[in-house]
């Protein structure tokens, strides 16, 4: 591909984009395809040839798209959202044309210093205090990764890298069972091991960890010779926003010298709103904080922001310095491949840099508190139909329902049944969840483009879908 014809389909590709977003609610927000219909459709043998883009893009066109869950979609209400707003995708465009490897200050200086004032914006909009710094991770399980291996070293005095977990007391992790998978996966990559992973029990309205149970686990630990490592906190848990007293966690935390995580991938997003901020309160007292900007805020995946308290802690964990990345005559420059398990890295700041700069934060501010004026008034207009039952109250913009079954039918079973039509219609998305062991199904207001107007639709799919299958 020369300049010119890079110019050309680079400006086709834009329009497209354009295109694309001025269709999607005529659009399902999910594909109605059977699993292979894609892979069935697409050549079983690489192009000896060179093809044209034409053909290349008009089988994108034919084959691709319809074939895609529309995350952009306005009625997408299922997990959370991974907003893309149109700044952030003009920002990415000139990312992926630049194409730097952003693992160095010297091989992107700009890159490194951009990143270091967007995250300190970001602390401030938070409202964070200055002890914290951070870092631009892919994603939370990178970030919550990262934080595990710190608590990991720190609690094994800095030997873990180097001599191995063989040998070493047993190490413990307390959480509750409200956190994401990816805490799951942390503890499996750590080495520390799922059965080290301590489930706290959960109480309240927002199902937060019991912290008499966490300092009772903590002591029963220690005493039968294992190793306290540290505490995985939750604001806004994925299933159905659990939320966890975060000063009280805080407190059990320094009595034992241990190192906390607080992560708050979704609902980290929402303190930009100081009325919110009541969530998390005690944050400061956390080792490292996630939020993921590319949930709420509509910075486009990926772009997930890690503070830290302790940058040293966390450089001192993941850094590897060979000859050939340092970079000599400078001293007290960050290379942000020494905060991360990766070594390469994108240049993610740019696409938050435009965002901030584009919606400001008052824009950001209002669209999330729509979402949640309007989550809530859905949740109160399904309350008072006879037939619908809420299941866990609104948290921020998250909260769950089901349909009553007939005398005959299973609960579960007809809420799954319910949830499976709610999507073959095409016109939202819902995912379900299990509360207490039975299944409820979960909405969340968060796409970047939704109107009160969408969300209005979807109290109209649900109401009719539950009354009309059989």
């Amino acid at each position: 591909m020369n300049n010119d014809e890079f110019r050309a389909w680079s400006r086709r590709a834009a329009d497209w984009g354009t295109d694309y977003r001025d269709t999607l609610r005529e659009r399902p927000v999910r594909p109605a395809l059977s699993p292979g219909a894609i892979f069935r459709s697409i050549e079983a043998s690489p192009p000896e040839a060179a093809e044209s883009m034409d053909r290349i893009f008009a089988d994108f066109e034919q084959k691709i798209v319809p074939g895609m869950t529309h995350w952009q979609h306005p009625r997408f209400f299922a997990y959370f959202p991974a907003n893309a707003a149109p700044v952030s995708v003009v920002a990415e465009y000139l990312v992926s044309a630049m194409a730097a490897q952003c693992m160095l200050w010297q091989t992107s200086p700009a890159a490194t210093e951009l990143e270091t004032r967007t995250v300190d914006w970001m602390r401030q909009a938070l409202g964070l205090p200055d002890g914290f710094s951070g870092v631009i991770q892919d994603s939370a399980s990178s970030a919550t990764l990262a934080a595990v291996l710190t608590m990991r070293e720190r609690a094994l005095d800095w030997q873990g890298n180097r001599q191995g977990l063989s040998g070493q007391a047993t190490l413990r992790v307390y959480s509750s069972d409200q956190v994401h998978t990816s805490i799951d996966r942390a503890i499996w990559v750590s080495g520390i091991g799922e059965e080290n992973l301590v489930r706290i029990p959960v109480a309240g309205r927002f199902r937060a960890m019991d912290t008499a149970a966490l300092e009772a686990a903590i002591v029963a630990d220690r005493k039968a010779g294992m190793l306290p490592a540290g505490i995985i906190a939750c604001v806004g848990g994925t299933s159905t926003g659990g939320t966890d007293d975060i000063a009280a966690v805080a407190a059990v935390a320094k009595r034992h010298g241990l190192y906390m995580h607080v992560d708050a991938a979704w609902a980290g997003s929402a303190m930009i709103c100081p009325e919110y901020r009541h969530f998390w309160t005690g944050v400061e007292e956390a080792d490292s904080v996630v939020f993921n900007p590319h949930k709420w805020l509509g910075a486009q995946f990926d772009c997930s922001i890690q503070f830290v308290r302790q940058p040293e802690d966390l450089v001192r964990t993941l850094a590897i310095k060979p000859d050939y990345l340092k970079t000599h005559g400078h001293d007290g420059i960050i290379n942000y491949s020494e905060w991360s398990v990766p070594l390469g890295r994108r240049f993610r700041a740019l696409k938050l840099w435009f965002l901030l700069r584009a919606h400001g934060l008052e824009g950001l501010r209002t669209m999330i508190r729509n979402h949640v004026a309007w989550s809530e008034g859905l949740a109160a207009r399904l309350a008072k139909e006879p037939d619908f039952d809420i299941v866990t109250e609104p948290m921020l913009s998250l909260f769950s329902f089901r349909h009553r079954a007939g005398a005959s039918a299973d609960p579960d079973e007809h809420n799954l049944r319910l949830v499976n039509a709610i999507n073959d219609d095409g016109r939202i998305y819902l995912t379900q969840t299990r509360v207490d062991g039975r299944v409820a199904i979960r909405f969340q207001t968060g796409q970047f483009d939704a109107t009160a107007a969408d969300v209005d639709a979807a109290f109209d799919v649900v109401t009719e879908t539950a009354r009309g299958f059989a």
